[in-house]
């Protein structure tokens, strides 16, 4: 009958030997991540400090196989960011843009704060920490720096570097309570007088505005889709010959560092992908564009620089917000507008179908970010408690 093996990360009888005056070494078998015994051994001043020495030695020898990558649980967190960052190029399952979110969040919130650490020494505690300091600053940082640290340290347990994830067991983050804002009705028109004075004042110089700002601010209200959908609207997208004319949404304006602005041919995710009927001042907006467009091209962008290329969204937002500040009108940007449509549908026809024009997969995210809720109850409890308890 074979012997049972001793298990892994057990040690056999420790054996001591006098190696001369004043040092002793301690010597024992140890079952490795492999199956197989070692020989391990640690000297000392005395036979107790080398048992004590080679206890020590033992308990922080990894149970893990050592991994491919050349990471174990004595490397920087700096070598596991290096890695990690190749391996969501390998995956390729994120968009670009993703990545290279994730790899700016991680260098300016995370790095820093871990870079003189090996994984070993990131724990719960040591987390939990980090983050909760990062959210008395801002809750929008320690939420993105939590994404991409749990990421980063779930690819080691997945490699066996360490045995278990810290990020996974620190306390919530406790989102602060907010309330999406939106325009009021006297709000959007103050705008669109704003824009017109301004596109239409008298010029000493230079080009003359061609009317784009109005019009990209006229398909944001009509439509509630981001504005890098709307510059990324191509004439061939445009049906205004039907009954009811139509925008079909599948694409979006990308700009990254170091690559020119170009049109990605699918917008932020597959349920975004849409077709919207217009409204009529979105359609009569939509069709003096295309007067002044030159282009009969199907695939030319409905709104673009004077080149015929891609309008950036962050010029858009500039200019906006540049002639927003000399009329005195404060907090006006293209998402907003997004939100303000969203609660006008979600008021007039459900929280269902406000989902269905943001494009949204749940409709718990169009209700926490995009809707305003009037605070009236119904009128009609009223009726029905007088009708109940009333004499």
């Amino acid at each position: 009958m074979a012997r049972p093996r001793t298990p892994i990360g057990t040690f056999g009888k420790i054996s001591h030997r006098r190696l001369g005056p004043g040092t002793c070494q301690a010597r024992t078998r140890y079952r490795d991540w492999d199956g197989k015994l070692r020989a391990v051994q640690c000297t000392g001043p005395t036979s107790a400090a080398a048992e004590l020495a080679l206890k020590r030695k033992l308990s922080e020898r990894s149970l893990f196989q050592p991994t491919f990558i050349g990471i174990t649980a004595d490397s920087s967190f700096s070598a596991l960011v290096h890695y990690w960052l190749e391996d969501m190029e390998i995956e390729d399952r994120l968009s670009r843009t993703t990545r290279l979110l994730y790899e700016r969040n991680m260098r300016t919130l995370v790095a820093s704060a871990f870079a003189e650490l090996t994984l070993r020494e990131i724990g719960v505690a040591r987390c939990d920490y980090f983050i909760k300091q990062l959210a008395r600053q801002s809750y929008s940082r320690a939420r993105q720096a939590r994404v991409v640290l749990r990421l980063a340290l779930g690819l080691a347990v997945r490699h066996e570097i360490i045995p278990r994830n810290p990020m996974d067991h620190i306390s919530r983050l406790q989102r602060p309570a907010r309330c999406p804002d939106v325009f009021e009705d006297s709000e959007i028109w103050q705008i669109r007088d704003a824009i017109r004075e301004w596109e239409e004042r008298p010029m000493a110089s230079g080009p003359r505005p061609d009317g784009q700002l109005g019009q990209i601010v006229e398909v944001l209200l009509g439509t509630s889709v981001r504005i890098g959908e709307v510059l990324a609207i191509r004439i061939r997208d445009i049906d205004l010959r039907g009954a009811q004319p139509t925008l079909h949404i599948c694409g979006t304006i990308i700009s990254r560092k170091g690559e020119p602005t170009h049109r990605q041919n699918h917008p932020k995710t597959s349920r975004s992908v849409r077709t919207i009927v217009l409204p009529l001042f979105a359609v009569r907006a939509i069709r003096e564009r295309l007067r002044n467009r030159l282009s009969i091209d199907p695939n030319a962008l409905l709104f673009c620089n004077r080149k015929g290329g891609p309008l950036t969204t962050n010029n858009v937002r500039r200019q906006l917000r540049t002639i927003m500040d000399k009329a005195g009108l404060k907090k006006v940007t293209p998402h907003r507008f997004r939100r303000t449509g969203a609660t006008a549908i979600y008021e007039a026809g459900g929280i269902d179908l406000a989902a269905g024009l943001l494009g949204h997969t749940d409709s718990r995210i169009t209700e926490q970010h995009y809707i305003v809720r009037d605070d009236l109850v119904d009128p009609a409890t009223a009726s029905m408690l007088e009708n109940r308890f009333g004499r």
